[in-house]
């Protein structure tokens, strides 16, 4: 996910704190292009920090990648054993040898083409940048200690971009990179199911002192139709033992952080899309309304009227001060963006009062907590407006399509 530093350049200094013997305004209008480069140098120095050195740049994005690799690997052991509910499984290091290389194994099987996708998803970012002549950073991995072992990766972009097709090629270019990958992964996944007694019975059979996982992955709409085409039936694996299939799980995890980027809002990969094949006006309007739509189905079942105290009083207020937080910079003037957020609670309200047992998916309240505060819910216009070529224009609407097969409202679903 590219993450663009689109801001205007800083104002020059004032004039008053040039001294009158600096050279830009002694030297005649057609000798001054050196001293204005120097000016500009120190200018330049005092509103950017001096990159660190190469090497030390290299390391750091090879020690993150490195340190993210040991955590999806340990998040698949925990993955195969009970789900993504626990800190990763530092106490597989301590099984007798051959447990242990096992059920690293399994590890290694999850991560390795979970990596291996969000790798190139990242790659494809990269070098389209780089072929637009716009400097980004390497792919930045970002490892943590418990669920799925990662948030994925990013990469900055140094640049300003200055064209509405160079923001559509760059966002684009991810996703798609990305599919090209997970979807060739997991039908391969599904084609190579082993046999379900021999693999749940013997060849997972140390697993049987664990608890069984609580959760499942749901299905996408592309999960189901490359089940239908390429796996056997006979050899699909139960709901509640899905988790206990790595390869399964990395290429339907592919599928949903593919998805994730896809979202059309602000400017994430989809936000970019949609900015190109709408423009600044009608992206605007739309990313706002997914946007609240977004939070509206996150915060679905929190309250009703039929909630008790003890919700109202530890829950209300600072789910209160979330939806202020989320919704403060969406319109022109902060109190219209609180009338929203007010609006909004009141509506999952009367949802679930209407409809008990209606719920939404909490656990997208922090990517919308990251959307409206961090990313930004408007995507910023470019100096470049020309519209996108047919060509282009298809392949947008085709990643859209693919965002609706790849996406998933609630993609872990706790079983009964």
């Amino acid at each position: 996910m590219p993450t663009p530093e689109n801001t205007l350049p800083p104002r020059p200094l004032p004039l008053t704190e040039l001294s009158e013997n600096d050279p830009v305004f002694s030297w005649p209008a057609d000798a001054v292009a050196p001293a204005r480069g120097a000016w500009a140098r120190r200018l330049f120095r005092r509103y950017e920090r001096p990159p660190l050195p190469r090497g030390w740049r290299y390391a750091l994005h090879l020690g993150l990648f490195l340190l993210t690799l040991v955590s999806t690997v340990l998040a698949g052991v925990q993955l195969v054993r009970s789900g993504p509910v626990e800190l990763l499984s530092f106490d597989v290091l301590g099984l007798p040898a051959a447990e242990r290389w096992a059920q690293l194994g399994w590890g290694l099987l999850y991560a390795g083409p979970f990596l291996g996708v969000l790798t190139v998803h990242e790659f494809g970012h990269y070098f389209t940048a780089r072929y637009h002549k716009v400097r980004t950073t390497l792919p930045i991995f970002l490892p943590v200690p418990l669920g799925l072992g990662t948030f994925g990766a990013v990469i900055r972009v140094k640049d300003r971009i200055f064209s509405r097709r160079d923001f559509f090629d760059i966002g684009l270019a991810g996703p798609l990179a990305g599919l090209l990958v997970a979807v060739p992964l997991l039908a391969y996944a599904f084609a190579t199911l082993p046999d379900q007694a021999e693999y749940l019975l013997v060849t997972t059979r140390s697993l049987a002192r664990y608890p069984a996982p609580e959760f499942t992955l749901a299905q996408p709409l592309l999960y189901r139709l490359l089940e239908h085409v390429f796996a056997d039936p006979h050899r699909l694996p139960p709901a509640n033992l899905l988790l206990r299939y790595p390869l399964l799980v990395a290429g339907e995890l592919s599928l949903f952080f593919t998805a994730l980027n896809l979202l059309p809002i602000g400017q994430i990969d989809g936000g970019h899309i949609l900015y190109g094949l709408l423009g600044p006006r009608r992206a605007g309007r739309l990313s706002a309304l997914l946007f609240v739509a977004f939070i509206f189905y996150a915060g679905l079942g929190l309250f009703s009227v039929r909630s008790g105290w003890q919700v109202w009083l530890y829950g209300g207020v600072p789910y209160a001060l979330y939806l202020g937080l989320v919704f403060w910079r969406l319109l022109p003037r902060a109190w219209w963006g609180l009338v929203v957020g007010a609006v909004v609670w009141l509506g999952q309200i009367a949802v679930a009062t209407w409809w008990p047992g209606t719920l939404g998916q909490p656990g997208w309240l922090l990517f919308g907590l990251l959307l409206g505060r961090l990313s930004g819910v408007y995507h910023p216009p470019a100096p470049d407006e020309r519209p996108l070529s047919r060509g282009r224009q298809v392949l947008g609407w085709v990643m859209v399509l693919l965002f609706l097969l790849c996406f998933s409202p609630a993609p872990l679903e706790l079983l009964r």
